[in-house]
């Protein structure tokens, strides 16, 4: 198993949901099998209690469970479908630690944040990273009772033979490094990047890089990346959010003084016309190159002939377009015949109905820029001051639309 860690500096909101869902897609564009775990640092045990208005809207798994907004963008973007154990929390962690110290497993043992606190964490995330997410009849076998009790795993649902475990556990670190109530998490990360191996782990970072008159700031990003190493952690990548292009003398300045391998390991994410266009994004600046070369993927012999780095022959088809070049997209009739011509069907109903090919997803992100006719669609609801409150209701609104006017029409 590989992991894959997201963590967030400077200010939350950045989109580290959809950074590591965007990610987690173009993986699945190059055959690999991908699983998706969030870490929420607040003492909630789950989002089920919480005001809408605090951390957006409560998103209900197929299990029950209630958990944070960001599991639906995976469930939406990815096509899988994620337990409740997939939603790590500071309450859920302490606990099952308090109930296996009153049932006496630690021995008499004094029960400290370092190593059971993070050994719990650890534990967590190993075992919930091999419950299979994408098989239509067994997707909701949960790894472990997640309270502590003696209660025996049911066999019911359990994953099957054929059902196949994820090649890649994406995970994200919820909150800003730095932040009090994730330290004990970012502590268990860095012992796990030793647990695991340097080949079974990659760090990434997303940061904001802020404009200010004409020019990009990389201070905030610096200071970042200096909180996270001084815990212990260094990222391979650093994703940087900005209104506008990254510009090469930025990347090389934030490369220089974050300790990552070159201005190619510093990422543009930038404002685009919609956010399809993300993966897409990545993918343009070898993300999925980098990745590979990080964590050895081609030394890794069950995948067999599944890894395809060209992602369906469409990374050198990429140069058409020019999203890392400016936010807006371009969606000329050139781009859309060659997305048209180049797409194959032979991977449809692999997700549930939807293609893994990255043409196809290249081919509804770029027609998605040609709507233009709105239609205004009224919510009565009580949290209507947040638009994440009702973000599931929004989506599914969305993704309507594409489905009518995308695949029919295509």
């Amino acid at each position: 198993m590989k992991y894959i860690v997201v963590t967030g500096g400077v200010v939350s909101g950045l989109g580290k949901g959809v950074t590591i869902s965007s990610m987690g897609r173009m993986l699945q564009g190059c055959g690999l099998r991908v699983t998706s775990i969030k870490i929420d640092p607040y003492l909630n045990v789950d989002a089920g209690t919480m005001s809408p208005f605090e951390h957006g809207e409560t998103y209900v798994l197929n299990d029950g469970g209630e958990t944070d907004l960001d599991l639906g963008n995976y469930e939406r973007f990815l096509s899988i479908s994620l337990t409740s154990n997939h939603n790590i929390t500071t309450g859920k962690v302490y606990r099952k630690v308090i109930g296996k110290e009153r049932r006496g497993d630690y021995l008499g043992k004094t029960v400290q944040v370092v190593p059971h606190i993070t050994n719990e964490i650890q534990e967590w995330i190993e075992e919930v990273a091999h419950v299979p997410v994408d098989d239509a009849g067994n997707r909701h076998w949960e790894a472990d009772n997640t309270d502590g009790s003696e209660h025996e795993k049911s066999d019911e649902g359990a994953p099957s033979d054929d059902v196949k475990v994820a090649d890649i556990c994406l995970i994200e670190v919820g909150g800003t490094v730095g932040d009090i109530e994730s330290s004990v998490f970012l502590e268990a990360l860095r012992q796990f990047q030793f647990r695991v191996g340097p080949t079974n782990f990659c760090l990434t970072f997303v940061s904001l890089v802020p404009i200010m008159g004409d020019e990009q700031k990389t201070k905030p990003t610096q200071h970042g990346v200096r909180d996270l190493r001084s815990v212990g952690l260094s990222p391979t990548v650093i994703f940087c959010r900005c209104r506008e292009v990254l510009e090469t003398s930025t990347k090389s300045k934030i490369a220089s003084f974050c300790h990552v391998n070159g201005p190619s390991c510093v990422l543009s994410v930038h404002d685009v016309s919609n956010v399809y266009h993300v993966p897409l994004l990545l993918m343009e600046q070898n993300l999925h190159r980098i990745l590979a070369e990080t964590l050895q993927l081609d030394q890794i012999a069950t995948l067999g002939n599944r890894l395809d780095l060209t992602l369906g022959g469409l990374e050198e088809k990429s140069t058409m377009w020019n999203l890392c070049e400016s936010k807006e997209s371009v969606a000329n009739e050139k781009v859309m015949d060659m997305l048209s011509n180049a797409s194959d069907n032979k991977d449809l109903d692999v997700m549930g109905g939807m293609s893994r090919s990255m043409i196809d997803w290249a081919r509804m992100a770029f027609k998605l820029d040609r709507f233009e006719e709105c239609v205004k669609i009224v919510i009565v609801g009580k949290y209507t001051g947040l638009q994440d409150s009702y973000l599931s209701v929004i989506k599914s609104l969305k993704v309507s639309l594409m489905y009518v006017f995308v695949w029919y029409m295509s």
